[in-house]
Protein backbone atom coordinates (compact mmCIF):
# COMPACT_ATOMS: atom_id res chain seq x y z
CA UNK A 1 0.00 0.00 0.00
CA UNK A 2 0.97 3.53 -1.00
CA UNK A 3 2.29 5.52 2.17
CA UNK A 4 0.24 8.30 1.51
CA UNK A 5 -3.29 6.19 1.69
CA UNK A 6 -4.13 6.87 5.45
CA UNK A 7 -4.04 10.51 4.54
CA UNK A 8 -5.66 11.03 1.31
CA UNK A 9 -9.37 11.15 2.76
CA UNK A 10 -8.15 13.58 5.75
CA UNK A 11 -5.48 15.45 4.37
CA UNK A 12 -6.94 19.30 5.33
CA UNK A 13 -7.17 17.82 9.22
CA UNK A 14 -3.12 17.18 9.65
CA UNK A 15 -2.20 19.32 12.22
CA UNK A 16 1.32 19.31 11.40
CA UNK A 17 1.92 22.17 9.57
CA UNK A 18 0.84 25.56 9.15
CA UNK A 19 -0.23 27.69 6.27
CA UNK A 20 0.41 31.91 6.10
CA UNK A 21 -0.86 34.45 3.41
CA UNK A 22 1.67 37.19 3.57
CA UNK A 23 0.04 39.47 1.47
CA UNK A 24 -3.09 39.21 4.13
CA UNK A 25 -0.45 38.40 6.68
CA UNK A 26 -2.50 35.80 8.19
CA UNK A 27 -2.85 32.43 8.89
CA UNK A 28 -5.43 30.47 6.78
CA UNK A 29 -6.11 26.81 5.87
CA UNK A 30 -6.05 24.61 2.72
CA UNK A 31 -9.29 25.38 1.75
CA UNK A 32 -8.51 28.84 2.22
CA UNK A 33 -5.71 29.22 0.07
CA UNK A 34 -7.26 26.78 -2.40
CA UNK A 35 -9.69 30.39 -3.19
CA UNK A 36 -7.01 32.78 -2.55
CA UNK A 37 -4.91 31.19 -5.27
CA UNK A 38 -7.66 31.44 -7.74
CA UNK A 39 -6.81 34.81 -9.00
CA UNK A 40 -3.44 33.12 -10.52
CA UNK A 41 -3.46 31.73 -14.13
CA UNK A 42 -0.35 29.73 -12.58
CA UNK A 43 0.09 28.38 -8.97
CA UNK A 44 3.82 27.55 -8.32
CA UNK A 45 4.30 25.08 -5.76
CA UNK A 46 7.53 24.61 -4.52
CA UNK A 47 8.41 21.76 -2.22
CA UNK A 48 11.31 19.67 -0.99
CA UNK A 49 10.64 16.22 -2.77
CA UNK A 50 11.27 14.36 0.29
CA UNK A 51 8.53 15.75 2.65
CA UNK A 52 6.06 13.77 2.88
CA UNK A 53 3.40 16.24 4.45
CA UNK A 54 3.97 18.38 1.18
CA UNK A 55 2.59 15.58 -1.19
CA UNK A 56 -0.18 15.28 0.87
CA UNK A 57 -0.80 18.78 0.90
CA UNK A 58 -0.33 19.22 -3.01
CA UNK A 59 -3.09 16.31 -3.62
CA UNK A 60 -6.15 17.97 -1.37
CA UNK A 61 -5.20 21.65 -2.86
CA UNK A 62 -5.13 19.97 -6.31
CA UNK A 63 -8.68 18.31 -5.40
CA UNK A 64 -9.74 22.11 -3.92
CA UNK A 65 -8.64 23.71 -7.22
CA UNK A 66 -10.33 21.39 -9.00
CA UNK A 67 -13.92 21.81 -7.20
CA UNK A 68 -13.21 25.76 -7.37
CA UNK A 69 -12.51 25.96 -11.28
CA UNK A 70 -11.95 23.83 -13.88
CA UNK A 71 -10.65 23.60 -16.76
CA UNK A 72 -7.55 22.89 -14.06
CA UNK A 73 -4.15 20.90 -15.22
CA UNK A 74 -1.19 19.80 -13.39
CA UNK A 75 2.22 20.51 -14.42
CA UNK A 76 5.37 18.67 -13.15
CA UNK A 77 9.01 18.92 -12.99
CA UNK A 78 9.23 14.95 -12.23
CA UNK A 79 8.18 14.39 -15.49
CA UNK A 80 10.32 15.29 -18.74
CA UNK A 81 8.96 16.80 -22.22
CA UNK A 82 10.08 13.63 -23.89
CA UNK A 83 7.67 11.90 -21.63
CA UNK A 84 4.40 13.96 -22.69
CA UNK A 85 3.48 11.24 -25.43
CA UNK A 86 3.24 8.30 -23.92
CA UNK A 87 1.99 10.59 -20.15
CA UNK A 88 -0.72 11.50 -22.78
CA UNK A 89 -1.25 7.49 -23.88
CA UNK A 90 -2.19 6.70 -20.05
CA UNK A 91 -4.37 9.81 -18.83
CA UNK A 92 -6.60 8.97 -21.75
CA UNK A 93 -6.34 4.98 -21.44
CA UNK A 94 -4.71 3.87 -24.27
CA UNK A 95 -2.28 1.87 -22.67
CA UNK A 96 -1.97 0.52 -19.22
CA UNK A 97 -0.06 1.89 -16.46
CA UNK A 98 2.66 -0.70 -16.34
CA UNK A 99 3.95 0.47 -19.76
CA UNK A 100 3.17 4.20 -19.10
CA UNK A 101 5.76 3.51 -15.85
CA UNK A 102 8.41 1.45 -18.04
CA UNK A 103 8.40 3.77 -20.88
CA UNK A 104 8.36 7.27 -19.42
CA UNK A 105 11.73 8.02 -17.18
CA UNK A 106 10.54 8.56 -14.01
CA UNK A 107 11.65 9.64 -10.85
CA UNK A 108 12.35 7.26 -8.57
CA UNK A 109 9.95 8.71 -5.69
CA UNK A 110 7.18 9.00 -8.61
CA UNK A 111 5.01 7.55 -5.40
CA UNK A 112 4.48 10.52 -4.07
CA UNK A 113 3.44 12.42 -7.58
CA UNK A 114 1.11 9.28 -8.47
CA UNK A 115 -1.92 10.30 -6.53
CA UNK A 116 -2.53 13.70 -8.12
CA UNK A 117 -1.38 12.04 -11.75
CA UNK A 118 -4.36 9.28 -11.14
CA UNK A 119 -6.74 11.64 -10.01
CA UNK A 120 -6.15 14.26 -13.55
CA UNK A 121 -6.82 10.61 -15.01
CA UNK A 122 -9.88 9.76 -12.94
CA UNK A 123 -11.12 13.50 -13.77
CA UNK A 124 -9.73 13.99 -17.57
CA UNK A 125 -7.56 16.70 -16.18
CA UNK A 126 -4.46 17.39 -18.30
CA UNK A 127 -0.71 17.13 -16.97
CA UNK A 128 2.21 18.36 -18.81
CA UNK A 129 5.23 17.16 -18.59
CA UNK A 130 7.55 19.93 -18.32
CA UNK A 131 10.92 19.51 -17.41
CA UNK A 132 13.94 19.66 -19.80
CA UNK A 133 15.44 15.81 -20.75
CA UNK A 134 18.10 15.19 -18.84
CA UNK A 135 20.28 14.13 -21.73
CA UNK A 136 20.17 17.83 -23.07
CA UNK A 137 20.72 19.30 -19.21
CA UNK A 138 24.03 17.43 -19.32
CA UNK A 139 24.97 18.75 -22.48
CA UNK A 140 24.90 21.94 -21.76
CA UNK A 141 26.53 21.22 -18.79
CA UNK A 142 29.21 20.26 -20.67
CA UNK A 143 29.69 21.85 -23.56
CA UNK A 144 26.88 25.36 -22.75
CA UNK A 145 23.85 26.50 -24.03
CA UNK A 146 25.31 27.01 -27.48
CA UNK A 147 26.17 23.19 -28.36
CA UNK A 148 22.49 22.73 -28.37
CA UNK A 149 22.20 24.56 -31.72
CA UNK A 150 23.80 21.63 -32.41
CA UNK A 151 20.83 18.95 -32.06
CA UNK A 152 17.87 18.34 -34.79
CA UNK A 153 14.93 19.79 -34.55
CA UNK A 154 13.33 17.04 -33.08
CA UNK A 155 15.59 17.23 -30.50
CA UNK A 156 15.50 21.06 -29.85
CA UNK A 157 11.68 21.25 -29.75
CA UNK A 158 11.54 19.53 -26.54
CA UNK A 159 13.53 22.20 -24.99
CA UNK A 160 12.72 25.87 -24.85
CA UNK A 161 13.40 27.53 -27.85
CA UNK A 162 16.68 29.50 -28.21
CA UNK A 163 18.53 31.96 -27.06
CA UNK A 164 17.27 31.21 -23.29
CA UNK A 165 17.95 33.97 -20.98
CA UNK A 166 20.68 33.52 -18.20
CA UNK A 167 18.66 34.99 -15.74
CA UNK A 168 21.41 37.12 -13.74
CA UNK A 169 21.66 39.03 -10.49
CA UNK A 170 19.53 37.45 -7.44
CA UNK A 171 19.12 34.40 -9.17
CA UNK A 172 22.56 33.79 -10.64
CA UNK A 173 24.24 34.53 -6.68
CA UNK A 174 21.56 32.03 -5.42
CA UNK A 175 22.86 29.85 -7.32
CA UNK A 176 26.23 31.14 -7.07
CA UNK A 177 25.73 30.67 -3.23
CA UNK A 178 24.16 26.97 -3.24
CA UNK A 179 27.46 25.98 -4.80
CA UNK A 180 29.60 27.52 -2.37
CA UNK A 181 30.72 30.62 -3.53
CA UNK A 182 31.18 32.22 -7.39
CA UNK A 183 34.32 31.12 -7.60
CA UNK A 184 33.05 27.46 -7.95
CA UNK A 185 30.82 28.48 -11.24
CA UNK A 186 33.88 28.05 -13.15
CA UNK A 187 32.57 28.85 -16.99
CA UNK A 188 28.49 29.30 -15.85
CA UNK A 189 27.63 25.66 -18.20
CA UNK A 190 26.50 24.41 -15.32
CA UNK A 191 24.36 27.69 -13.98
CA UNK A 192 23.13 27.43 -17.73
CA UNK A 193 22.08 24.15 -17.76
CA UNK A 194 19.65 25.14 -14.49
CA UNK A 195 18.35 28.26 -16.72
CA UNK A 196 17.32 25.70 -19.53
CA UNK A 197 15.85 23.49 -16.57
CA UNK A 198 13.83 26.84 -15.51
CA UNK A 199 12.85 27.96 -18.84
CA UNK A 200 11.75 24.79 -20.56
CA UNK A 201 9.34 24.66 -17.38
CA UNK A 202 8.10 28.06 -17.84
CA UNK A 203 7.40 27.45 -21.89
CA UNK A 204 6.22 24.44 -21.30
CA UNK A 205 3.19 25.84 -19.22
CA UNK A 206 3.47 28.83 -21.77
CA UNK A 207 2.66 26.90 -24.80
CA UNK A 208 -0.23 24.34 -22.66
CA UNK A 209 -1.71 28.03 -21.63
CA UNK A 210 -1.88 28.94 -25.42
CA UNK A 211 -3.70 26.50 -26.12
CA UNK A 212 -6.20 26.42 -23.16
CA UNK A 213 -6.16 29.70 -22.34
CA UNK A 214 -9.12 29.22 -19.69
CA UNK A 215 -7.34 26.53 -17.63
CA UNK A 216 -5.18 27.48 -14.20
CA UNK A 217 -2.30 25.10 -14.12
CA UNK A 218 -0.66 24.36 -10.91
CA UNK A 219 3.13 23.73 -11.33
CA UNK A 220 4.88 21.39 -8.71
CA UNK A 221 8.65 21.46 -8.64
CA UNK A 222 11.38 22.32 -6.41
CA UNK A 223 11.33 25.40 -4.56
CA UNK A 224 14.50 26.55 -5.38
CA UNK A 225 13.02 27.35 -9.09
CA UNK A 226 10.35 29.02 -7.33
CA UNK A 227 11.10 30.67 -4.06
CA UNK A 228 11.10 34.55 -4.43
CA UNK A 229 9.77 34.32 -8.01
CA UNK A 230 12.93 33.76 -9.65
CA UNK A 231 13.92 30.51 -11.78
CA UNK A 232 10.88 29.20 -13.55
CA UNK A 233 8.07 32.28 -12.49
CA UNK A 234 11.24 34.66 -13.69
CA UNK A 235 11.20 32.55 -16.96
CA UNK A 236 7.48 32.21 -17.46
CA UNK A 237 6.98 36.30 -16.92
CA UNK A 238 9.65 36.49 -20.27
CA UNK A 239 7.26 34.34 -22.22
CA UNK A 240 3.51 35.55 -20.89
CA UNK A 241 3.88 38.60 -19.26
CA UNK A 242 0.10 38.49 -19.11
CA UNK A 243 -0.20 35.66 -16.54
CA UNK A 244 -0.63 35.97 -13.32
CA UNK A 245 0.79 33.72 -11.19
CA UNK A 246 1.01 33.08 -7.18
CA UNK A 247 3.79 31.08 -5.55
CA UNK A 248 3.48 28.96 -2.57
CA UNK A 249 6.87 27.87 -1.11
CA UNK A 250 6.48 24.61 1.30
CA UNK A 251 9.48 23.38 3.79
CA UNK A 252 9.74 21.66 7.22
CA UNK A 253 10.82 24.52 9.76
CA UNK A 254 11.83 23.23 13.42
CA UNK A 255 9.73 26.57 14.25
CA UNK A 256 6.67 25.45 12.58
CA UNK A 257 4.71 25.68 15.60
CA UNK A 258 5.64 28.99 16.58
CA UNK A 259 7.29 30.80 13.21
CA UNK A 260 8.51 34.32 12.72
CA UNK A 261 5.94 34.25 9.56
CA UNK A 262 8.33 37.94 8.32
CA UNK A 263 11.47 35.72 8.28
CA UNK A 264 9.81 33.34 5.36
CA UNK A 265 7.53 36.90 3.88
CA UNK A 266 9.71 37.12 0.96
CA UNK A 267 9.79 33.77 -0.54
CA UNK A 268 6.07 33.46 -1.46
CA UNK A 269 2.89 34.93 -1.77
CA UNK A 270 1.84 31.78 0.85
CA UNK A 271 4.23 30.08 2.80
CA UNK A 272 3.99 26.07 4.39
CA UNK A 273 5.81 25.01 6.95
CA UNK A 274 5.38 21.64 8.33
CA UNK A 275 6.83 19.51 11.03
CA UNK A 276 10.57 18.57 10.41
CA UNK A 277 9.34 15.24 12.93
CA UNK A 278 7.16 13.60 9.98
CA UNK A 279 9.08 10.94 8.68
CA UNK A 280 10.51 11.78 4.79
CA UNK A 281 9.72 9.25 1.97
CA UNK A 282 13.04 8.36 1.00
Amino acid sequence: MCWLAPFLSSAADIPSYRIYDTRQREEISVGELAQRALDADVIFFGEEHNDSLTHVLQLELFRQLHVLHAPLALSLEMLTTADQLVLDEYLAGLITEKNFTSDAGLWENYADYRPLVEYARKHGLRVVAANAPRRYTNRVSRAGLESLHDLPYQSRALLAPLPIDTLTGPYYDKFASMMGGHQNMGDMKIYQSQNLWDATMAYRIHLFLTNYPRAKVLHLAGRFHTDEKLGTVAQLAKYAPHLRVRNISCFKHAAFEAPDWDAFAHLADFIILTNPETPPTY
